[in-house]
């Protein structure tokens, strides 16, 4: 761990010398990404500079209680040893948590997308049960989620939802709800009191800047057309809505939330800049397929992740064995606990795979 504390102390020092360089300081993308790498090294940095100060305070305390005789000042003395040995310890397991790769996307805002699976109807009806739930999510922790196209389905629900969450450190919290949903009940359009077998599909993508995915736009398409559903007297009368076709990928985006048609085509080039971006970052994964996949965080969306118990009021998260027994509450928003446990095991999975836990 000291070596590669050493390290990152060595690239703060490096990075504290480019930052100031003339050539930083003119280009705007090189510095704004300077200046994030300072304040994230600077963090460990100042907390191994205390870890240090701790390690020769001990030695010192340790050399003192050697040498004392007094009795009154040797029991001082050995109070603060046993005191900074305790501080000693939280500093190593600050130190530890603060040497786990991070994603670089965690900061990054986030595309929301839940589309019906298998089940028909019930399917869409689930969809549309999901998106409530990450609705009520973000409201308790204060993020925005604002619905950018949706297409509804025929007995309720949605079909398709597309929403961008915006706050702080979204996709670090949303990126575990990626996959397959299933859900198992009674659905309203069932006769005869049968259990259903149903799921929606969950992805979610960090919200890609112009400066973290490039699009040539001579290869996309765009397309006008007039709002359908709320949004006021523009609706059916202004073609504000926006699809735009990426055709190297065949990707398709719309956007209608907005009565501007401008906003709607910014907001939908965001969502294609994150499409492309999970396009390329599966191919990079398949590139280096001979290391092991992260067992919470691979973010795919065809693994099946959690299941839905309506008769048990179980849910079940797959990736970590978890079960809990209060569907009605997870329902409501409450999935804080399903995320904190998945974070917890991603986080001791790196640290095992880096060698920090020593």
């Amino acid at each position: 761990m000291l070596d590669k504390l050493e390290a990152i102390k060595e690239r703060f020092e490096e990075v504290s010398q480019l930052i100031i360089q003339p050539d930083a300081m003119s280009d705007m993308g090189k510095y704004t990404k300077l200046s994030k790498e300072y304040k994230d090294l600077e963090k460990v940095v100042n907390v191994y500079e205390t870890y240090r100060l701790t390690l020769e305070n001990i030695s010192s305390t340790k050399a003192l209680l050697e040498k004392e005789k007094d009795p009154e000042f040797r029991e001082m003395a050995k109070l603060e040893w046993e005191t900074l040995k305790e501080r000693k310890e939280d500093l190593e397991e600050e130190l530890r948590k603060m040497l786990i790769p991070k994603d670089p996307n965690d900061s990054k805002d986030c595309i929301l997308e839940i589309r019906s699976g298998t089940g028909g109807d019930e399917a869409a009806i689930f969809a549309g049960d999901l998106f409530r739930m990450y609705e009520k999510f973000c409201e308790k922790q204060s993020l925005n989620l604002r619905v950018l196209d949706l297409t509804f389905g025929t007995s309720g629900g949605y079909k398709e939802i597309i929403s961008s969450v915006s706050g702080a450190d979204v996709y670090g919290m949303l990126k575990y709800e990626s996959g397959v949903h299933r859900v198992q009940r009674v659905p309203t359009t069932e006769t005869q009191g049968r259990v259903h077998t149903s799921a929606a599909t969950v992805a979610v993508l960090p919200e890609m800047e112009e400066v973290d995915v490039q699009i040539d736009m001579n290869e996309v398409r765009k397309d006008t057309y007039c709002s359908s559903g709320p949004g006021g007297q523009s609706v059916n009368t202004t073609y504000s809505a926006v699809r735009l076709t990426h055709e190297p990928t065949g990707l398709v985006v719309t956007c209608q939330d907005q009565k501007s048609q401008i906003k709607n085509f910014e907001k939908a080039l965001k969502v294609l800049r994150s499409r492309i971006y999970e396009i390329e970052l599966a191919k990079h994964n398949e590139t280096v397929g001979a290391q092991r996949r992260s067992m919470v965080g691979s973010g795919d969306r065809s693994d099946k992740i959690r299941t839905y118990n309506y008769p048990q009021s179980r849910v079940t998260d797959h990736r970590i064995n978890k079960t809990v027994y209060n569907l009605p509450d997870v329902m409501e928003g409450n999935i804080e606990e399903f995320i904190s446990a998945l974070r917890f095991a991603e986080n001791a999975e790196k640290m095992k795979e880096g060698g920090i836990e020593d």
